[in-house]
């Protein structure tokens, strides 16, 4: 059967707590709102560049009834967020395996299709979207006031401007064998959670508008057995952050405790049940010197 694998989603995207009043804030706006939202996300990009940590990745195969398949496999990557260089409001995530199912990572995970659903090297930040450069592809609403952990929150929903995805299959772009990806927009919706007194984003959850039919080149569909057209049923994910202490200097930061998502594709491609989760988290201070976390 073949193998799909996902571009990678998550990671170091969160923010420096702010200093919190009494209560909840009157609610704003939804320009204002999202203005706020942007200023802390910037911020973050700068200060997570001497932040590291441990990503757990673990991804277990199911059918399309949702029962599992097989074995799940677990992958170990420090991580790093970096923006330099990029373009203002723009970060990327950068992976370094260290374990693969519980051993050093071998030369055959780089090509082998075992190693198909393993987290990318490089990795768009996942907060991106609510910055001024990538706003306008969306469309956002205010959604009330809830909360998340006792926290009071603003409910943001958000959804794709441009309401038709138009996907194409590709073969994977690491190189791994029976393994694909797929390009091109695709229509998503979902809800945001954030803090009513500082302006971190505590939760998100995001999925496609419905079942999206994904061409398959011709060339891929000789080479590979597979139909003209492959469904992607249902692709939800969710993350959230939790609030982490350093010291020397003292500060607490909202860095993300975990994401978990979950795909079903039909036609020949593999459905999928993945989580991150994040750990062991570090910060540079000075040229060289690291902090652990309280």
């Amino acid at each position: 059967m073949a193998k799909h694998v996902l571009a990678a989603l998550v990671v170091l995207v969160a923010l420096e707590g702010a200093p919190t009043t009494a209560g909840a804030q009157a609610e704003p706006g939804i320009d204002e709102l999202l203005a706020r939202v942007g200023e802390r996300i910037a911020d973050f990009y700068a200060k997570a560049q001497h932040v590291i940590c441990t990503e757990v990745s673990t991804v277990q195969p199911i059918d399309l009834s949702y029962s599992s398949q097989g074995f799940a496999r677990t992958v170990e990557s420090e991580l790093r967020v970096e923006a330099d260089g990029l373009e203002p409001g723009e970060a990327r995530v950068v992976r370094e395996v260290r374990r693969v199912n519980g051993h050093a990572p071998r030369e055959k995970d780089k090509k082998n299709r075992d190693g198909c659903t393993d987290p990318t090297p490089l990795s768009n930040e996942p907060l991106e979207f609510l910055l001024p450069a990538h706003r306008a592809e969306y469309q956002f609403k205010l959604a009330g006031l809830s909360k998340e952990r006792n926290r009071p929150a603003f409910l943001i929903d958000f959804t794709s401007v441009n309401r038709r995805s138009d996907l194409e299959l590709i073969e994977d772009p690491g190189g791994h064998d029976d393994c694909f990806d797929w390009t091109g927009d695709i229509v998503s919706r979902g809800r945001i959670w954030v803090d009513a007194t500082g302006y971190d984003v505590l939760r998100i959850e995001r999925s496609v508008g419905g079942p999206v039919s994904v061409r398959v080149p011709v060339r891929i569909q000789r080479r590979h057995n597979l139909d003209i057209r492959v469904v992607i049923m249902r692709d939800d994910m969710t993350i959230r952050y939790r609030s982490v202490a350093f010291s020397d200097p003292d500060e607490t930061l909202l860095l993300p405790e975990s994401v978990y998502s979950f795909t079903v594709v039909s036609g020949g491609l593999q459905s999928t049940r993945r989580s991150q989760v994040y750990s062991d988290y570090k910060r540079f201070v000075g040229d060289s010197r690291i902090v652990e976390r309280d």
